[in-house]
């Protein structure tokens, strides 16, 4: 199995033993709880964002799309659910603390972007072969993963869901992080081992 098809297929899980490291070492702290509670908020404002413009999609083990979502989030960067993961992960490394916590902030920005290069690859590639030239031309004007300043304006005219719908499909990221925050808070208040 290619790399990439693994590294996709697994997004979900391949976090873990980050996360399990993390509580590990966690030793919480202001100010950087602080700022790792605004970091980790402003990545899941970004998802929810993306997940109002493309949809349910989002969920599957499956690369491709129905169709080609050009516009909200998706104007200024092709991947703005990726991006949103790595800040939400970066935002928890900070919220977790610990005298490792640079090296590891270090680790998890190393490995996102690592991980999601390489699933963009793949994707692109399936992107290409679906929708040809209009991907050509999207992935011309709107960069990978870090986002353009001003919306590229494509021919997408979708409007947003309402946030209700996209909250449904967003649950299962928002429970896995209210999840690692409860162990974190769990491993600060009572020192239990993880």
């Amino acid at each position: 199995m290619d790399l990439r098809n693994f590294l996709f297929k697994n997004r979900s899980f391949t976090p873990i033993p980050i996360v399990l490291t993390l509580l590990y070492f966690s030793n919480p702290a202001l100010p950087f709880l602080v700022y790792g509670i605004a970091l980790a908020a402003l990545g899941e404002s970004i998802r929810i964002n993306a997940v109002r413009y493309a949809g349910g999609a989002t969920r599957t083990t499956k690369v491709g799309a129905p169709s080609l979502c050009t516009t909200g989030p998706y104007a200024r960067t092709r991947n703005p659910l990726y991006l949103g993961n790595m800040i939400i992960y970066c935002g928890i490394v900070l919220i977790a603390g610990g005298t490792y916590m640079w090296e590891l902030f270090i680790l998890v920005f190393s490995f996102f972007t690592f991980q999601y290069f390489m699933i963009i690859s793949l994707e692109e590639e399936t992107l290409v072969g679906l929708f040809g030239d209009d991907y050509d031309t999207y992935r011309k004007n709107v960069p990978k993963l870090f986002p353009r300043i001003t919306p590229w304006i494509g021919t997408d005219d979708r409007s947003p869901t309402l946030i209700f719908n996209t909250l449904k499909t967003e649950k299962r990221t928002l429970q896995n992080l209210t999840f690692i925050l409860f162990l974190i808070a769990l491993r600060a208040i009572f020192g239990l081992p993880v």
